[in-house]
């Protein structure tokens, strides 16, 4: 024990873990909704984790509108398919999108670190406005702050979105799942974690992997037109597909049965995922997205999915009658359950 200033004891012992900020924390897993649920929901009114989705619905003058906001800290910069600056759109306005909400505007706030080459902005700055284009939406307002070099990594980016509920009639959410609903899957998973992986580590495949990250509206909005009953939308980020069916599990209060022979990984994910030692169910993706719905609307919903670059898009799993965990049957028939990670496997890949 050492004297402190004021005559009192001082314990060089630092704090418990247990009462720091971890990188675990941001990834997604069982401390991430820990630190949700016993601090943030705890010190935050209004919060009921029960029924967080991926972004908040709120009325105006009779119009329904869907806002969210998101964080970007991927490193690096740039990878195979993508960037922070595509990946900074895409995300935001695909969680408007899993509200069944057309994209009307974005903000966007850049953290700068100093010493940032311009080009490398200017770069990143074009990838938004090409992904601004492709999404359909306009980026209307913003904010500019620089950092110390050395306090940040390069750049960091954080949007809001707002967006329209055109179809007055849906109401999509996790409490809206209901037993005997189906779980479809809009594509493969897995690229867009090893893709990052490869450009932070410099790793080489055979070929080269590319992330997924694409906008999701187009084909929200066919479903949407199509007259498909849908109960709940949720695109598959950080954890990957079995964080989110995880989720939906623990929100629903029912458990979802999934088959793993109907879940496509390209061949090159997987040899990937085998080499690294990494399960492709928890990487991320950031262009595939899970739809819940009532089994009667599943063939034709499938028939839309692949009119829009989901040539992989499945009929995967259902949901049953009474709570449990997340199951999954396996290629050669077995069964396990999927659990929440601590952590993530793959930080800061969003």
């Amino acid at each position: 024990m050492n004297g402190g200033a004021n005559g009192g004891l001082s314990c060089p012992v630092p704090p418990n873990e247990r009462e720091r900020i971890l990188l675990g924390h941001g990834g997604g897993g069982r401390l991430m909704h820990n630190l949700l649920r016993d601090t943030v929901f705890a010190k935050i009114p209004n919060c009921d984790p029960k029924t967080m989705h991926d972004g908040a619905i709120l009325r105006s003058e009779g119009q329904r509108l869907a806002f969210t906001t998101d964080s970007y800290v991927v490193k690096p910069l740039f990878f195979a398919g993508g960037s922070i600056g595509s990946l900074a759109v895409y995300g935001t306005v695909n969680d408007l999108a899993m509200c069944g909400a057309r994209p009307l505007a974005l903000s966007c706030a850049l953290i700068i670190e100093e010493g940032l080459e311009l080009s490398i902005l200017e770069r990143v700055l074009s990838d938004m406005a090409l992904a601004a284009d492709k999404a359909g939406v306009a980026i209307r307002t913003g904010d500019t702050k620089v950092v110390e070099r050395g306090k940040a990594d390069g750049l960091y980016i954080n949007t809001a979105g707002i967006g329209a509920l055109d179809f007055s009639e849906s109401n999509i959410g996790p409490g809206q799942i209901q037993a005997g609903d189906v779980v479809l899957l809009s594509g493969d998973v897995g690229r867009h974690g090893v893709a990052v992986l490869a450009a932070r580590e410099g790793l080489e495949f055979g070929s080269t992997i590319e992330s997924d990250n694409a906008p999701l509206w187009e084909p929200v909005r066919a479903l949407l037109e199509a007259g498909i009953e849908i109960h709940c939308l949720r695109d598959l980020t950080r954890g990957g597909l079995a964080q989110t069916a995880i989720e939906l599990c623990e929100q629903s209060g029912l458990f979802f049965q999934l088959d793993e022979s109907e879940i496509f990984v390209l061949p090159e994910v997987t040899a990937a995922c085998e080499i690294l030692g990494l399960d492709p169910l928890y990487l991320a993706n950031e262009g595939r997205f899970v739809v819940v719905l009532p089994e009667k609307f599943a063939a034709r919903a499938l028939e839309v999915l692949t009119q829009y670059d989901a040539a992989y898009a499945r009929r995967i799993g259902f949901v049953g009658r009474q709570p449990g965990p997340v199951r999954l049957r396996s290629r050669i028939g077995t069964e396990r359950i999927l659990d929440m990670q601590s952590g993530e496997q793959l930080p800061r890949i969003c």
